[in-house]
């Protein structure tokens, strides 16, 4: 039986997902590890990980998908999905240079803030489509400016689903996409952004050659053919970062189509013909899986870092007793004993790194009108939810500004859009209706892999892709409303405090 293979490299695991190329249907799916990858703190702000772990995980899941009994012989192309922003260095032999620093890390912050001060912000929005901010390209002017004996000996610096794909091919290769990911594709040329960074001292020959999103990008190894079980020349044929490769996943592809994912963070990315921008770089646009220079499709993206993540910290560090820690279904149970607005309770979930709707700001989270004889651990957890509901909204009206619609609202049934609360609380408030489908990145992936592997085309590759339910803002909208305005009442004199 003919397979498509599709990895999603996230900072809290690998999944790796086998696609029946005749029904479309996922048969099979593995995660690795079971408990979450660990990310390297060293200092305050920064985010780190082992490139290599990624790749441990990409084989411990391939292992399982075998141990399942399916022959990944069969695979007939591969697929990456990969944690967006981050930066791997390597040298001439493929070695890694130094931890990988990924998405939430915060240490390039003012170092993005100084290349749009030396460039200019209106030139960085024609050419870049956005303030360089804490992207790769600010990471990497970092390294060259804190850590130049690293610097002289990087031979390529990638994004984590380019390592991936080197692991695999032994190939380095970027996309279109990618180097828009990164802050580098000049979107008036096409080519690399030279007139940005040519004299900041970062060149071309430090990044991968590009190769299309949907086509062939190497081979897998003999090496790698025995680390994951799949027979060596199987072409890699698909790669995208993980929130356009959602939109994938769901369709989405097309002016006026809307996605949104809440695992670790929360992003809502609407697709767009047009270049959006907000001056303060609160969202930003990347060229989409499918952007051709005379076609352009560009996702408008929107993050807030402690999603998923503010809720497992709950789960942890609150939730937690002698017997263990409630189930996530148990605190969903919890949180829907509370009314809507949690009784004043406010949660601003601001404490994984510099937001960008913040402005790049590390404001961290914090808890607000706590009353001692009112609130309870179901209050707590219902006012998190709503807390990542409410930035989303914050967000998502920032978008909607620049002229871009949000009407529908097309999401995974996965993370915590399995809660019925939360999906209450995003469609009451954001004001759209929610389509719940039986998709991940890993499908995604796998379904990318047959449309470059020539097997799907982009009309008839979401076959197998059903929708699980549908959520409508009701009543509860203005009580939503009201919650919400008493909580941007708070982060409003938050970030006023903050100036």
């Amino acid at each position: 039986m003919p397979y498509l293979l599709g990895y999603d490299i996230g900072s809290s695991s690998v999944k790796a997902t086998l696609l029946d190329v005749d029904s479309g249907v996922a048969v099979a799916s593995a995660y690795s590890p079971e408990t979450e990858l660990p990310i390297q703190s060293p200092m305050p702000g920064y985010a780190e990980q082992d490139p290599m772990s990624w790749w441990e995980h990409v084989i411990l899941a391939s292992r399982k998908l075998a141990g399942q009994g399916f022959d990944l012989g069969d695979v007939k192309a591969i697929g990456i999905s990969y944690q967006m922003h981050g930066l791997v260095l390597v040298d001439e032999k493929g070695s890694v240079l130094r931890p990988a620093i990924i998405w939430c890390d915060s240490r390039a912050v003012e170092t993005g803030n100084e290349i749009a001060r030396r460039i200019g912000s209106e030139k960085c929005f024609w050419c870049l489509g956005n303030l360089p901010g804490n992207f790769t390209s600010s990471r990497l002017l970092w390294v060259k400016e804190n850590e130049p004996e690293v610097f002289k000996k990087v031979h390529k610096a990638m994004l984590p689903g380019e390592f991936i794909g080197m692991m695999l091919t032994g190939k380095i290769v970027t996309t279109r996409a990618g180097l828009s990911e990164g802050m580098f594709l000049d979107f008036e040329t096409g080519e690399f952004a030279g007139r940005i960074y040519d004299d900041l001292g970062i060149s071309r020959d430090l990044l991968p050659d590009v190769a299309p999103t949907f086509g062939f990008q190497g081979e897998v190894t003999r090496e790698a053919s025995r680390a994951i079980g799949v027979r060596a020349g199987t072409p890699v044929t698909y790669r995208a970062g993980d929130q356009p490769n959602n939109a994938l996943s769901l369709g989405v592809l097309n002016p006026g189509e809307v996605a949104a994912t809440a695992g670790t963070s929360g992003v809502i990315v609407a697709v767009t013909d047009r270049n959006p921008h907000d001056s303060l770089s609160r969202f930003n646009v990347f060229a989409h899986v499918n952007d051709q220079p005379d076609a352009p499709r560009r996702v408008v993206l929107l993050c807030v870092n402690g999603a998923g993540s503010l809720y497992r910290w709950l789960r942890q560090n609150v939730c937690s007793t002698d017997g263990g820690s409630l189930s996530y279904e148990q605190m969903n149970l919890r949180a829907s004993e509370v009314s809507v607005g949690s009784d004043g309770l406010v949660f601003l979930p601001f404490g994984n790194g510099a937001e960008r709707i913040l402005s790049n700001r590390g404001h961290g989270a914090s808890l607000h009108n706590v009353d001692f004889n009112v609130h309870a651990l179901g209050h707590i957890i219902r006012a998190a939810q709503e807390g990542i509901v409410f930035a989303l909204n914050f967000g998502a009206e920032i978008v909607r500004s620049s002229g871009v619609e949000i009407e529908v609202v097309r999401s995974g049934n996965t993370n915590m859009f399995q809660s019925d609360l939360f999906c209450e609380a995003f469609a009451n408030t954001i004001g759209a209706t929610v389509e719940l489908y039986d998709a991940d990145g890993s499908q995604g992936a796998a379904r990318g892999a047959g449309i470059g592997a020539g097997i799907y085309s982009l009309e008839n590759a979401f076959r197998g892709l059903e929708k699980a339910r549908e959520i409508r803002p009701g009543q509860a909208a203005r009580a939503y409303r009201a919650a919400y305005e008493r909580w941007l009442e708070v982060l409003n004199k938050e970030i006023s405090d903050d100036r």
